[in-house]
């Protein structure tokens, strides 16, 4: 059922808040610890619909996972443990959980299928079939390079291989696959991405290898695990840091928030524009930089974004075109062809979803230009995308009239409790 969001313009309300656990982190601490030889906790899960499909996935492969007071306990069955699943493995919305856990049974001795809703079977997935064949799994996509992916037994070999997109999801599998090879993998980036898979094998002692751009994995069959305590998601975070600089007399503090070094271009692209944005309180948790952000009221700038903070931004774009439509001139994005693959074609969703509420802009294959305006309210359609329906709720903050937003039913896949949240800071949103 689509669901359809009417949000009031509305006032911020200035707070100090808490947004739930990093998805990025919570899928890849889901997945190692079931690998693990032994049990471990994890606090600060992310109890999203993404993340949930993670878990049930896991469990359905045989591990044990149950959720304890405020934590959820795995008991890992060791690299070798999985079990042949009964079904096919359903990832509901989410790529990462379906080209993470590509990586994990591309190694196993039993056959398996990986499928998803109808947005995750249009996504393409020959980053993933490309470089798991060539380490030699025998895997199948059914639907001319996307999902459903089938697998079947295989021997696994190390490989060297040079990446030729800026995706941690598929650094990230390549990694996971690399744990059954026979020998060493060495993977080659173009530009650094995110590395929580790495971080997370470190934290674990596991044989991992970063030096400058390559990454070497020495598979050693064993993977000793540790207790984690997940932080915040950044990139939920940045709705309500964007909701703080566009909004007068407004100031927002949130507390505990994953400061990957490959996650906050946002705040850096933000910072460039003229937003006051502060973190304090800086601290290393498990194996994360964490800190507290604090962001103002703010007088926004168009400018051109920086190529090299592209990779580092992906998934906070939307909610950054928000903030460039209430700024002074003009804002121009180019090399970010990656979000035509979201879970919606976000340059697209998000140049439709302006023009209708009377912010200029112009659409290029690999961008867009947005000119700062008034922003006049009006219908746009969040395409089933969670990031493109909570960046339009944010925009009611500078809009003359009302936003109606259209298939917004995915917004929980991330973040669960953004409309209570929001609700709490001032937004005034109906729900139908």
């Amino acid at each position: 059922m689509m669901k359809i969001l009417k949000v009031n313009k509305s006032s911020l309300k200035s707070r100090t808040i808490n947004i739930p656990g990093d998805k990025s982190i919570s899928h890849r601490a889901i997945i190692l610890l079931s690998l693990a030889s032994n049990s471990s906790t994890i606090r600060g899960l992310l109890e999203a619909e993404d993340c949930l499909h993670t878990i049930r996935i896991m469990q359905e492969l045989g591990v044990k996972i149950y959720k304890q007071g405020e934590e959820y306990i795995i008991e890992g069955v060791g690299l070798n443990g999985l079990t042949k699943p009964k079904k096919e493995l359903y990832c509901g919305n989410s790529g990462t959980a379906m080209r993470l856990i590509s990586g994990i049974l591309a190694g196993q001795d039993f056959e398996s299928k990986l499928t998803g809703d109808a947005s995750l079977l249009s996504r393409p997935m020959e980053r993933v079939s490309e470089p798991l064949k060539l380490m030699g799994a025998n895997l199948t996509l059914e639907n001319v390079e996307k999902a459903p992916i089938n697998f079947k037994p295989a021997k696994l070999t190390g490989i060297n291989y040079e990446m030729n997109i800026d995706s941690a999801q598929q650094k990230s599998l390549i990694i996971l696959a690399s744990m059954y090879a026979n020998s060493k993998t060495r993977i080659k980036q173009k530009n650094l991405t995110r590395d929580h898979t790495e971080n997370l094998l470190k934290y674990f002692d596991y044989d991992i290898n970063i030096n400058q751009q390559y990454i070497e994995i020495n598979p050693n069959k064993k993977l000793c695990s540790k207790n984690i305590d997940i932080p915040s998601d950044c990139s939920s975070a940045m709705f309500f840091i964007v909701a703080a600089l566009i909004s007068k007399n407004s100031q927002i503090t949130i507390k505990n928030v994953c400061l990957n070094k490959y996650r906050t271009g946002a705040i850096e692209i933000l910072k460039r524009m003229g937003g006051k944005i502060f973190i304090e309180n800086i601290k290393t948790s498990s194996f994360e930089t964490i800190g507290d952000i604090t962001a103002k009221s703010s007088s926004l700038l168009g400018i051109e974004i920086p190529n090299n903070k592209i990779s580092d931004a992906i998934d906070e774009f939307p909610v950054i075109f928000i903030a460039a439509a209430n700024a002074k001139g003009v804002t121009t994005l180019k090399d970010a062809q990656e979000l035509r693959v979201k879970e919606s074609d976000r340059l697209l969703a998000m140049s439709n979803g302006l023009n209708n509420c009377g912010i200029q802009n112009k659409l290029f294959k690999d961008g867009i230009s947005i000119q700062g305006g008034e922003f006049k309210g009006g219908e746009v359609n969040a395409y089933g995308d969670h990031r493109i329906a909570m960046s339009f709720v944010v925009s009611s903050l500078i809009s003359k009239d009302s936003i109606k937003i259209t298939d917004t039913k995915n917004i929980d896949t991330s973040f669960p409790n953004f409309i209570e949240l929001a609700k709490q800071c001032g937004f005034m949103i109906h729900e139908y």
